[in-house]
């Protein structure tokens, strides 16, 4: 299909083919778990304790969610307190890779990590990703806390995102790995995201932690060994699991608030320079074009995750503060 009619915004900053050193696998041996939910696996310890949901491929070419899935299942990980599920979201984005075009798979039709409304979930609108997402609804709503495991598509430092809650913000700094936070006061502005699904998306009640790590470049084998490691870490830190042996002492950390969400409008988007991420901008700098639109930094900020290639309909380019 011609760039124009998928929406795409022509654009010189567009990024060269990045080396696989991830690939799909088959993933067939675990679509039956236990659930009744296709490729969804529980493991209760018979204990009292928290219920720990990792999930993986919430975006079907973020595959270091696959890897840290994968592991946890390939090497019988099983909580000695509380309750273990495990499961990979967005599959049928997941088959439909091609090398040829390895960011196409990221969905289908719709995006899987903004349709966690009422209004969308119990609406009449009808895609992969509605369905999966009303399917994995109940595996969602009954974890008390929620690591969902994704990836960017520039190769830059990982960092956490999540709900500008102290409770999220109390696990993220306990892991300390990766050590750089996206903290989101009111929401992501494009929509609802799984961690902000039901009772993780409010300030108060009974919800526990509910948080994104993105964990560098979508095809880098580091990224599979960063995920491995924080669904493990995240384990251990509400005690279903004993700590890895080769943890290490959190590093410094830092942390950035959500100021903006820009979305592309025009086909004509256009960042003022190539940008991959963590660029800083002064205040009133002009950062992106989008027809006649201009888009400028409102404080001193960073940009966080800006497009490798300009959709109409989907996220520009993040705008935060240092904090």
């Amino acid at each position: 299909m011609p760039a124009a009619r998928r929406g795409i915004a022509h654009n010189w900053c567009m990024r060269p083919s990045i080396a696989f050193e991830l690939l799909p696998r088959d993933l067939s041996a675990y679509r039956q778990g236990n659930t009744g939910i296709d490729y969804v696996h529980r493991f209760s310890s018979g204990k009292p304790g928290p219920h720990l949901l990792v999930n993986a491929l919430t975006h079907g070419n973020e595959l270091c969610g696959m890897v840290a899935a994968t592991h946890l299942l390939d090497n019988a990980v099983r909580p000695k307190i509380g309750t273990l599920t495990v499961s990979f979201a967005n599959v049928a984005a997941y088959e439909s890779f091609d090398a040829q075009q390895p960011f196409e798979s990221r969905q289908l039709v719709h995006n899987l990590n903004r349709i966690w409304s009422p209004e969308l979930l119990d609406g009449s609108d009808d895609s992969p990703e509605l369905r999966r997402a009303r399917a994995l609804r109940p595996v969602v709503a009954a974890a008390d806390h929620i690591l969902d495991i994704h990836s960017t598509s520039q190769d830059v430092q990982p960092f956490w995102v999540y709900p500008a809650f102290a409770r999220n913000a109390e696990v993220a700094l306990g892991i300390g790995l990766p050590p750089v936070h996206m903290v989101m006061p009111d929401g992501l502005g494009s929509g609802t995201p799984l961690v902000q699904h039901g009772r993780h998306g409010e300030a108060s009640g009974d919800a526990g932690c509910a948080m994104v790590v993105e964990c560098g470049q979508h095809f880098s084998r580091s990224a599979g060994e960063l995920a491995t490691r924080v669904a493990l870490d995240f384990l251990s830190q509400f005690g279903l699991i004993a700590p890895r042996e080769d943890r290490k002492p959190p590093a410094p950390q830092q942390r950035f608030q959500l100021l903006r969400t820009c979305m592309v409008e025009t086909p004509e988007f256009r960042f003022t320079r190539p940008l991959i991420g963590f660029e800083t901008f002064a205040a009133g700098e002009l950062i992106a074009t989008d027809g006649a639109q201009e888009i400028r930094a409102l404080e001193d900020c960073t940009v966080f995750m800006p497009t490798r290639a300009p959709i109409v309909g989907r996220e520009a380019v993040y705008l935060t503060r240092a904090l």
